[in-house]
């Protein structure tokens, strides 16, 4: 399968961050020498204050607001319209979400809510729709009148996206009338006009992204698709259609078991331990404000721990007050059982509860505090105290009723105890005193001088040969290369203890230095990138497959901080006399090879240079096309110049914008179960081409 399959990536230059299966923009980073900054004599006084209005500085900084003007930024417009209409559902007034990809490049969200009111705003004095439509933080969800939560009320809203997109068509279907109103960046261009007459609610926004905000403005159907389904597992009652009139595909996304269907469907390729155990509680504060909790989980027989978290539908991928009060609670509770029916056969950690571990955490709350605009830690400390007394009364209650399933889980962890206990010696081989001190590091790896981790990058490279030519190759001030022999443990199927006796595996964690697990720490890694390059066929791409593994279950926060990405060699070289070109798949070999054929057709003669055309006659002309199979075919000179080079190479960033995806691929590519691992590799089969068997 492809690259952009496992890792959720796509191609960008350097400098750049990829957003997540084939999410990339391009942000420029330059390195500036702040001694050499000429201040300005111009005047600064009054007049040089600016006062953005309505939308321009969305326009004018739209990073700020959707985080960036790649593939991600385009789907999150996608999103902040649908987490709308989930909002209705939330409230009990929608049951059905319909996306539409139309041909002309649009995209249109219809709900069947309440509608968006169309009267005239008390205070402003204009239409409603018109001022939720072209005003920043103007919406329902402000007051807990309208929305008892809602994930919308901390996102950049439907006012972006109508700012960003080129066209904006609003309908809303209310009290028996249509009403519509049309806006082109931000701006209206019609009134809001009664169009017709309706029996039934709710709202129907199109838009069309603006080609000028954004580097691409095609909608990609597995894109959407992902957060649909992530959506519809977390909402039983809603149905989500999403249609594409581009090529006449669709799907639905509707799922009556919620969060019980949602972790079969993390499981689906991994053998099952115990059923799905269910837990959910409502708080009710002394200002009459509701927590809801709800939590699924169950064991498998691999283990590494799996848990995704979300506060009102977002998925808080670094956790938060709501995943500590769900670890601490089970293993107090866990343990006390154990403690009282005489099972334990070890003192028994969180560690050893979490073995095999799949889990999904999602809680309802009015006033969220998120840390950071990402959204991705809650940081409410009362969520903390609300889950763990819910979990610790729901769990103690299912296992005394269940003292099958209890005792499974309990030896379980005992099995972890013993392995945790044998494996503590072979956890000192990697750790380090000082994640800087050279003495301690691995003989074969080639460290640069440099020693500010923002400034340093290291190479992961498949195979001795290619680590020769890597090692001549790159600039040892700021590049660090570690060779490595063979393909590394599936630690998707191994215990902690054996995947240290791994020596490849030992020596990236020391090399890295940031320990482990739960030790460890992304602050203290030696390296501000750390790079996978391996060879462009069957065998890289089993390698990369396990090192991603490695480091999603073990240092997933490398991947959150944006530090881990994969070089992209190149798969051709074409060569007309002197000149050689690099090409890094197909589609750009063969726009190279008809440039190389015109140039030579235009100087000879045969057509015009403004012609399309290019005749047969001038179809060969002395061009050499060698395909690269490995890196080690490579002299240090050219891998230096296609791959290494962080002016001319192209990086692909590692991102985890939606972790229930990731997981469902790790688990499918890595687990256990082979029927799944096929029908996936035969369901994508088609998107895989030029791969050397």
């Amino acid at each position: 399968m492809s690259n952009n399959e496992i890792e959720n990536t796509s191609e960008i230059k350097d400098e750049t961050l990829i957003s997540t299966p084939e999410e990339l923009y391009e942000i420029s980073n330059p390195s500036i020498d702040k001694t050499n900054i000429e201040v300005s004599s111009g005047a600064y006084d009054e007049d040089s204050i600016t006062v953005l209005e309505g939308l321009e500085a969305v326009r004018r900084r739209p990073a700020m607001y959707i985080g960036d003007v790649g593939e991600r930024g385009l789907h999150h417009l996608i999103h902040e319209v649908v987490d709308n209409s989930i909002d209705e559902v939330l409230a009990g007034y929608a049951k059905n979400i319909t996306i539409t990809l139309h041909t002309d490049g649009s995209c249109s969200v219809e709900d069947d809510g309440r509608g968006i009111p169309t009267g005239p705003h008390p205070v402003k004095k204009i239409s409603t729709l018109e001022l939720v439509m072209c005003t920043l933080h103007a919406g329902g969800k402000f007051d807990k009148n309208s929305y008892k939560v809602s994930g919308g009320l901390h996102g950049v809203g439907v006012s972006c996206v109508n700012a960003l997109s080129i066209d904006f068509i609003a309908t809303v279907h209310r009290d028996g009338i249509i009403y519509q109103q049309k806006y082109s960046k931000g701006v209206p261009v019609t009134p809001v006009e009664e169009i017709g007459l309706t029996t039934k609610s709710g709202t129907i926004q199109r838009f069309l992204p603006d080609p000028e905000i954004f580097k691409g403005i095609i909608f990609k159907f597995s894109k959407v698709s992902e957060r649909l389904r992530e959506l519809a597992f977390l909402n039983p009652k809603v149905a989500i259609h999403l249609s594409d009139e581009r090529d006449n595909k669709s799907e639905t996304f509707s799922y009556k078991g919620g969060l019980v269907d949602f972790v079969h469907y993390l499981d689906d390729a991994v053998t099952a331990f115990t059923k799905p155990i269910y837990l959910t509680g409502t708080d009710v504060n002394e200002y009459d404000i509701q927590t809801v909790v709800e939590i699924c989980f169950e064991y498998n027989a691999n283990y590494s721990e799996n848990v995704l978290s979300y506060v009102n539908n977002i998925n808080t991928i670094e956790g938060g007050t709501h995943v500590t009060g769900f670890r601490s609670a089970l293993t107090r509770t866990l343990n006390s059982y154990a403690s009282s029916n005489k099972l334990l056969k070890e003192p028994l950690t969180g560690d050893d509860f979490r073995e095999g571990l799949t889990a999904v955490i999602s809680v309802m709350v009015a006033e969220p505090q998120f840390e950071g605009q990402t959204k991705s830690k809650l940081g409410n400390g009362e969520v903390e105290g609300i889950v763990r007394t819910i979990v610790n009364e729901k769990l103690a209650i299912f296992l005394d009723q269940n003292p099958g399933v209890a005792k499974k889980v309990i030896e379980k962890a005992n099995l972890a105890a013993e392995a945790r206990i044998a494996a503590r010696k072979s956890r000192e081989l990697v750790r380090r005193k000082n994640a800087l001190e050279s003495s301690t590091l691995p003989g074969k790896l080639a460290d640069c001088s440099m020693r500010n981790p923002e400034d340093t990058e290291i190479y992961l490279v498949e195979g001795d040969s290619a680590g020769g030519s890597a090692k001549q190759g790159r600039d040892r001030r700021f590049q660090a290369i570690l060779p490595l022999k063979g393909k590394i443990l599936n630690v998707q199927k191994a215990r902690l203890g054996k995947i240290l006796e791994n020596e490849e595996i030992r020596t990236i964690f020391t090399a890295i230095g940031a320990g482990f697990s739960e030790e460890f720490d992304p602050e203290k890694a030696r390296y501000g990138k750390i790079i996978l390059m391996a060879d462009a066929d069957v065998d890289g791409s089993h390698i990369r497959t396990l090192l991603l593994t490695l480091f999603y279950i073990y240092m997933r926060d490398l991947i959150i901080k944006g530090k881990l990405y994969i070089a992209q060699p190149p798969l051709y070289k074409l060569k007309k006399g002197k000149q050689e070109y690099y090409a890094y798949n197909d589609a750009e070999r063969d726009e190279i090879l008809q440039r190389i054929r015109k140039e030579v057709a235009t100087k000879k003669g045969i057509i015009d240079v403004n012609d399309e055309v290019l005749p047969e006659s001038a179809s060969n002309d002395g061009i050499v096309i060698s395909r690269f199979k490995g890196l080690g075919e490579m002299n240090p000179i050219q891998l230096w110049e296609t791959t290494m080079n962080p002016e001319t190479r192209t990086l692909l960033q590692v991102t985890i914008d939606n972790a229930a995806e990731a997981t469902h691929i790790f688990e499918t590519l890595m687990g256990d179960r082979v029927e799944p691992r096929r029908e996936f590799i035969e369901q994508n089969a088609q998107y895989v081409k030029n791969l050397d068997f």
